[in-house]
């Protein structure tokens, strides 16, 4: 048996997603920029996809820039809009626990000499508002938060967040990362007073390559790529049309079962962490309730690193992940689980276990019976 617990790293492409993108590839395969009819099947193409995920935000379609995902939405967003609005100011905030691809946008704006407040969070993983409230200034002109953390699935309170900010200074712009929560939850940008927020495809069941930015209408944002002035001169190249499409239809089909999907990711959520729990030496991080995000559980097992129980795991066919995937190839402690307090001797025993909506009951059922068999004899080896 296998089983795939690793959806927070990337999802399988849904078999609507993918038949649209071969269609796309081999039918309407014409350049949106060129003016014949192979061209203008492709705009359509794009302007369709606009309609199906501007529905979903409740935005309108000309306030989505498409990408080829969640880094370069987060770079273009902070980057972006940082560069465009230094007039106003060169403050900016952001917190601890960020993706790297908000973290090392945030730590090259320092070199450029722009002024980053960092924001604590508490052993949950979540902000206090009164620091963030505390921390905004008349001269700070971005506050970046991700709504879900993919470590441990901490959900942070956004819209709070939205009214302080605007309550605070009005004209400091609010970007969320929504990368780990968007197809998993209901957001409205302009109901949280969201200026900016990202979303990548292969988190949904969508293409790798692909995602977008919602970007506020007149927000002043500067374009990262400079050529051919596709997408209104904000993200110049020509637009990548089937992934697009594809990016497209996973959405849709992520917000038409919302409810259902969300009901059903929970449940495996609960069932795992009750059982998990069970296991000798194996404590839960974050937030066991449903005030944490669906689709993700942290584990920390004790006296064995995280390495070790990924291999050992894998050897079974079961995929896990030791932190972000996106830092597995860069080893270094976990800022998320240093900044929650977890334990020294825990940082590096610390694993990830993400669900889909195609996660199977039987699939944890599997998983947890490996663990129950070589967590013990992993930890009796470590103690010789």
């Amino acid at each position: 048996m296998e089983a795939y617990l690793d959806n927070s790293a990337t999802t399988s492409c849904s078999k609507a997603a993918t038949e649209k993108m071969v269609e796309v590839l081999t039918m309407d395969y014409g350049n949106p920029s060129s003016m014949h009819m192979k061209g203008v099947v492709a705009e359509n193409t794009i302007n369709e996809a606009k309609k199906k995920i501007a529905k979903t935000l409740k935005i309108e379609e000309k306030e989505l820039i498409f990408t080829s995902g969640g880094t370069e939405s987060n770079n273009m967003a902070i980057i972006g809009s940082a560069i465009a609005n230094k007039r106003a100011g060169m403050h900016v905030i952001t917190t601890k626990i960020e993706h790297a691809s908000v973290a090392a946008p945030f730590a090259w704006l320092e070199q450029e000499g722009f002024e980053v407040t960092y924001l604590n969070v508490d052993a949950y993983g979540i902000i206090s508002l009164d620091e963030l409230k505390n921390a905004i200034r008349q001269d700070t002109i971005l506050v970046s938060i991700m709504q879900v953390n993919n470590e441990i699935g901490a959900l942070q309170p956004i819209e709070e967040a939205g009214k302080i900010i605007k309550a605070v200074n009005p004209k400091t712009l609010f970007h969320v990362d929504a990368i780990q929560s968007y197809g998993k939850m209901l957001i409205y940008p302009k109901k949280s007073n969201i200026d900016m927020l990202s979303v990548s495809g292969h988190k949904i069941h969508g293409p790798k390559g692909s995602g977008f930015l919602f970007v506020k209408d007149k927000t002043k944002i500067k374009p990262l790529l400079h050529g051919g002035g596709q997408q209104k001169g904000m993200r110049s190249g020509t637009e990548n049309v089937p992934a697009i499409a594809g990016l497209a239809v996973a959405a849709e089909e992520m917000y038409a079962n919302l409810e259902q999907n969300r009901t059903h990711l929970y449940e495996l959520r609960d069932y795992f962490i009750a059982e998990v729990e069970k296991i000798e030496g194996v404590t839960v991080n974050g937030r066991k309730d449903h005030e944490s995000a669906p689709h993700i559980v942290s584990i920390s097992i004790e006296g064995v690193r995280a390495e070790v129980i990924l291999h050992t795991l894998e050897d079974k066919s079961i995929y896990v992940s030791a932190g972000s995937a996106c830092s597995s190839n860069k080893p270094a402690v976990s800022a998320t689980l240093k900044s929650i307090g977890l334990k020294k001797e825990l940082l590096d025993s610390t694993v990830r276990f993400s669900f889909s909506v195609h996660t199977t009951k039987e699939e944890l059922d599997y998983a947890l019976s490996v663990m129950r068999e070589v967590i013990p004899m992993l930890q009796r080896y470590t103690r010789r």
